[in-house]
């Protein structure tokens, strides 16, 4: 799965050779419901070709759609699925990210990247990262409440092998256990029944395995730290047998590393069973970071420091004084904020006049708009608010509305 990091959303929201093209859609893990994907896929594309033509020459239009159509073509890809998927074109860019809640199917073609389905997803605060790790190989995953996915562990080595080369210690080791399970297990795979054999090294030899452990624990530390944890800001959770535990920890620089870890050798779990043993761990967390939230806000609005009004918290905005945005999850102000007075103009969604940014409600409003879903006249006011406090170097958090310390949709903490 290919991560979507602020580093990533900060890039897209950079200026970039138009046209830019924002395409989303909802996608299928399994069969038969993931054979409808690359057709609504190629659906996407048509409707892409038309509208990219009302303003560009073929030929350009033809270059734009190349690696639109590869993937399109990419049996692999549409075999392996998540809930969601985004990809983001221009002439400098091809960005495609695998999501793990589902989207509305969405094209926009315009001067910018269509970001807001990005930014929900990447500041929900229910997501997390799992480290699962052996002597031999780390494996990294990400999720949430309801998903877990591989991530690819990107610049950085994975095994031990890749680690430590030739100033790895040859290891006259003797496997306690039987079987050809536990033979896989100790080359660091899972054994059949979860079990992990017994390793044994002799004289010295002891000491230069865990001298070897410990490098190799170091390098992933580093590479998760530097090329993961950093980036996504995710929490980190540990899945290793409880004896690697406190090794890793011991060597570990990771500010993100949670205390509280999985205790036994992911390779004997499914997916789906690793993901309830980290949400086990992570939600007690959760709500607590989700109630220290609310608490934070209650003080400062206690000390004229933090609104509930949107009205407010959108001029506050404007005016960079936002530190902290919670915003709804699942939550919609139909509306556009002005950037220089901060003022808010709400929009009624049952006025049928109204464009929103969906197509399907385009295409209501305006029956012959294709391409030009670009620059909506109304859009979501909270996403907007989120927006403008990412590029101000505020922190935004996604949450849900149980867990909201107010009804309005938004609170906000200020800086002064």
């Amino acid at each position: 799965m290919r991560q979507v990091s602020i580093a990533h959303l900060t890039e897209l929201l950079l200026d970039h050779e138009p046209p830019c093209i924002s395409l989303y859609q909802p996608t299928h893990r399994n069969h038969p419901e993931n054979q409808q994907d690359p057709i609504r896929f190629r659906n996407l594309l048509a409707e892409m070709e038309s509208s990219l033509l009302q303003k560009y020459p073929i030929r350009e239009v033809r270059t734009l759609l190349e690696k639109f159509r590869a993937l399109s073509r990419d049996d692999r890809f549409w075999n392996h699925r998540t809930d969601g998927l985004a990809v983001l074109s221009s002439h400098d860019t091809f960005q495609i990210f695998e999501l793990q809640r589902s989207v509305p199917e969405l094209l926009v073609v315009a001067d910018s990247f269509h970001t807001k389905p990005l930014l929900r997803i990447l500041q929900s605060a229910d997501r997390y990262q799992i480290l699962a790790l052996n002597c031999h190989e780390a494996k990294l995953y990400e999720g949430n409440r309801y998903a877990l996915d591989p991530v690819e562990l990107t610049s950085m080595p994975s095994t031990i092998t890749e680690a430590l080369g030739n100033e790895l210690t040859e290891q006259h080791l003797s496997v306690g256990a039987h079987g050809a399970g536990a033979a896989r297990s100790a080359r660091g795979g899972a054994a059949g029944n979860g079990a992990v054999p017994s390793i044994h090294a002799h004289g010295d030899k002891a000491d230069e395995v865990d001298n070897d452990r410990d490098r190799f624990f170091r390098f992933i530390d580093r590479g998760i730290l530097e090329h993961h944890s950093r980036p996504s800001g995710l929490p980190l959770m540990l899945a290793t047998l409880t004896e690697y535990h406190d090794p890793f920890h011991e060597v570990s620089h990771n500010p993100f590393l949670m205390a509280d870890g999985i205790m036994m050798n992911s390779d004997s779990l499914s997916l789906e069973q690793l993901r309830k043993e980290a949400w086990r761990i992570v939600e007690p967390a959760y709500i607590q970071s989700l109630a220290a939230m609310a608490d934070d806000f209650q003080v400062a609005r206690s000390r004229g420091l933090g609104s509930d009004d949107v009205a407010e918290i959108a001029a506050a905005v404007t005016e960079g004084r936002v530190d902290t945005l919670l915003v709804e999850g699942d939550r919609q102000i139909p509306g556009t904020i002005d950037l220089i007075t901060g003022q808010v103009e709400l929009k009624d969604l049952a006025d049928p006049s109204v464009r929103w940014d969906r197509r399907e409600r385009q295409r209501k409003a305006d029956p012959t708009l294709r391409g030009d879903i670009s620059d909506p006249d109304v859009d979501d006011v909270l996403d907007d608010l989120a927006e403008l406090v990412l590029g101000m170097r505020g922190e935004v958090i996604v949450v849900p509305a149980e867990r909201m310390p107010s009804t309005t949709g938004a609170v906000a903490i200020y800086r002064y």
